[in-house]
């Protein structure tokens, strides 16, 4: 079954999700679901707020150079540790459709969590494949990727998604704003020398 995906501007995006224990009511059917709904949107992965649930739980599939599947559950999560150099890559989500952004994160991270059988892992992760969990547990702890990138275009990313004007007044209000406001005042000024 095909479950609707929450859009960008929806609070329930924002929300930090909960553990789940063994006694979650069908976990396996929700995970299904979860696969085909991203298979239908044609995402890597896809996390439980998205869906609606405020739960700790995404998945991914990834598919790399050599054709290698990896299908991961991811129950309960906790990233224990993110280091390496940082790596740039360009980032889409199915809740911000049409936006595509590059994003810095770190290239190696330590998680550990636990699989559609409850089984415990603790695991270490690199590269693209870092990335990708990464941006799916940014989900679960009410993150967006749209937060790590630069103040103004975050802003012009609001404005097309017609959000409430009252948050646009605030951001324009913020020091970050003001801080623009007296750089591109200097700047211009420089010009017209």
């Amino acid at each position: 079954m095909i479950l609707p995906i929450i859009i960008y501007g929806n609070s329930f995006l924002r929300k930090k999700c909960i553990e789940i224990d063994k006694s979650y009511k069908d976990i396996n059917f929700l995970i299904n679901n979860m696969y085909y709904t991203m298979y239908q949107a044609k995402g890597i992965g896809l996390s439980a707020p998205q869906i609606g649930l405020s739960i700790r739980l995404f998945i991914i599939e990834y598919h790399n150079f050599f054709k290698q599947k990896l299908k991961k559950v991811f129950i309960n999560p906790i990233i224990i540790k993110k280091y390496g150099y940082n790596l740039i890559s360009k980032e889409g989500c199915l809740s911000i459709p049409n936006i595509i952004e590059n994003i810095k994160r770190k290239n190696n991270i330590i998680i550990e969590y636990y699989d559609e059988n409850w089984k415990k892992y603790k695991q270490h992760f690199n590269g693209l494949l870092s990335i990708i969990i990464q941006h799916e547990y940014d989900h679960i702890e009410g993150k967006l990727f749209i937060d790590n990138i630069l103040i103004l275009k975050n802003l012009l990313i609001k404005k097309n998604f017609n959000l409430n004007y009252n948050l646009y007044k605030l951001y324009k209000l913020s020091k970050f704003y003001k801080f623009y406001l007296i750089y591109r005042s200097r700047y211009r000024n420089r010009n017209r020398i």
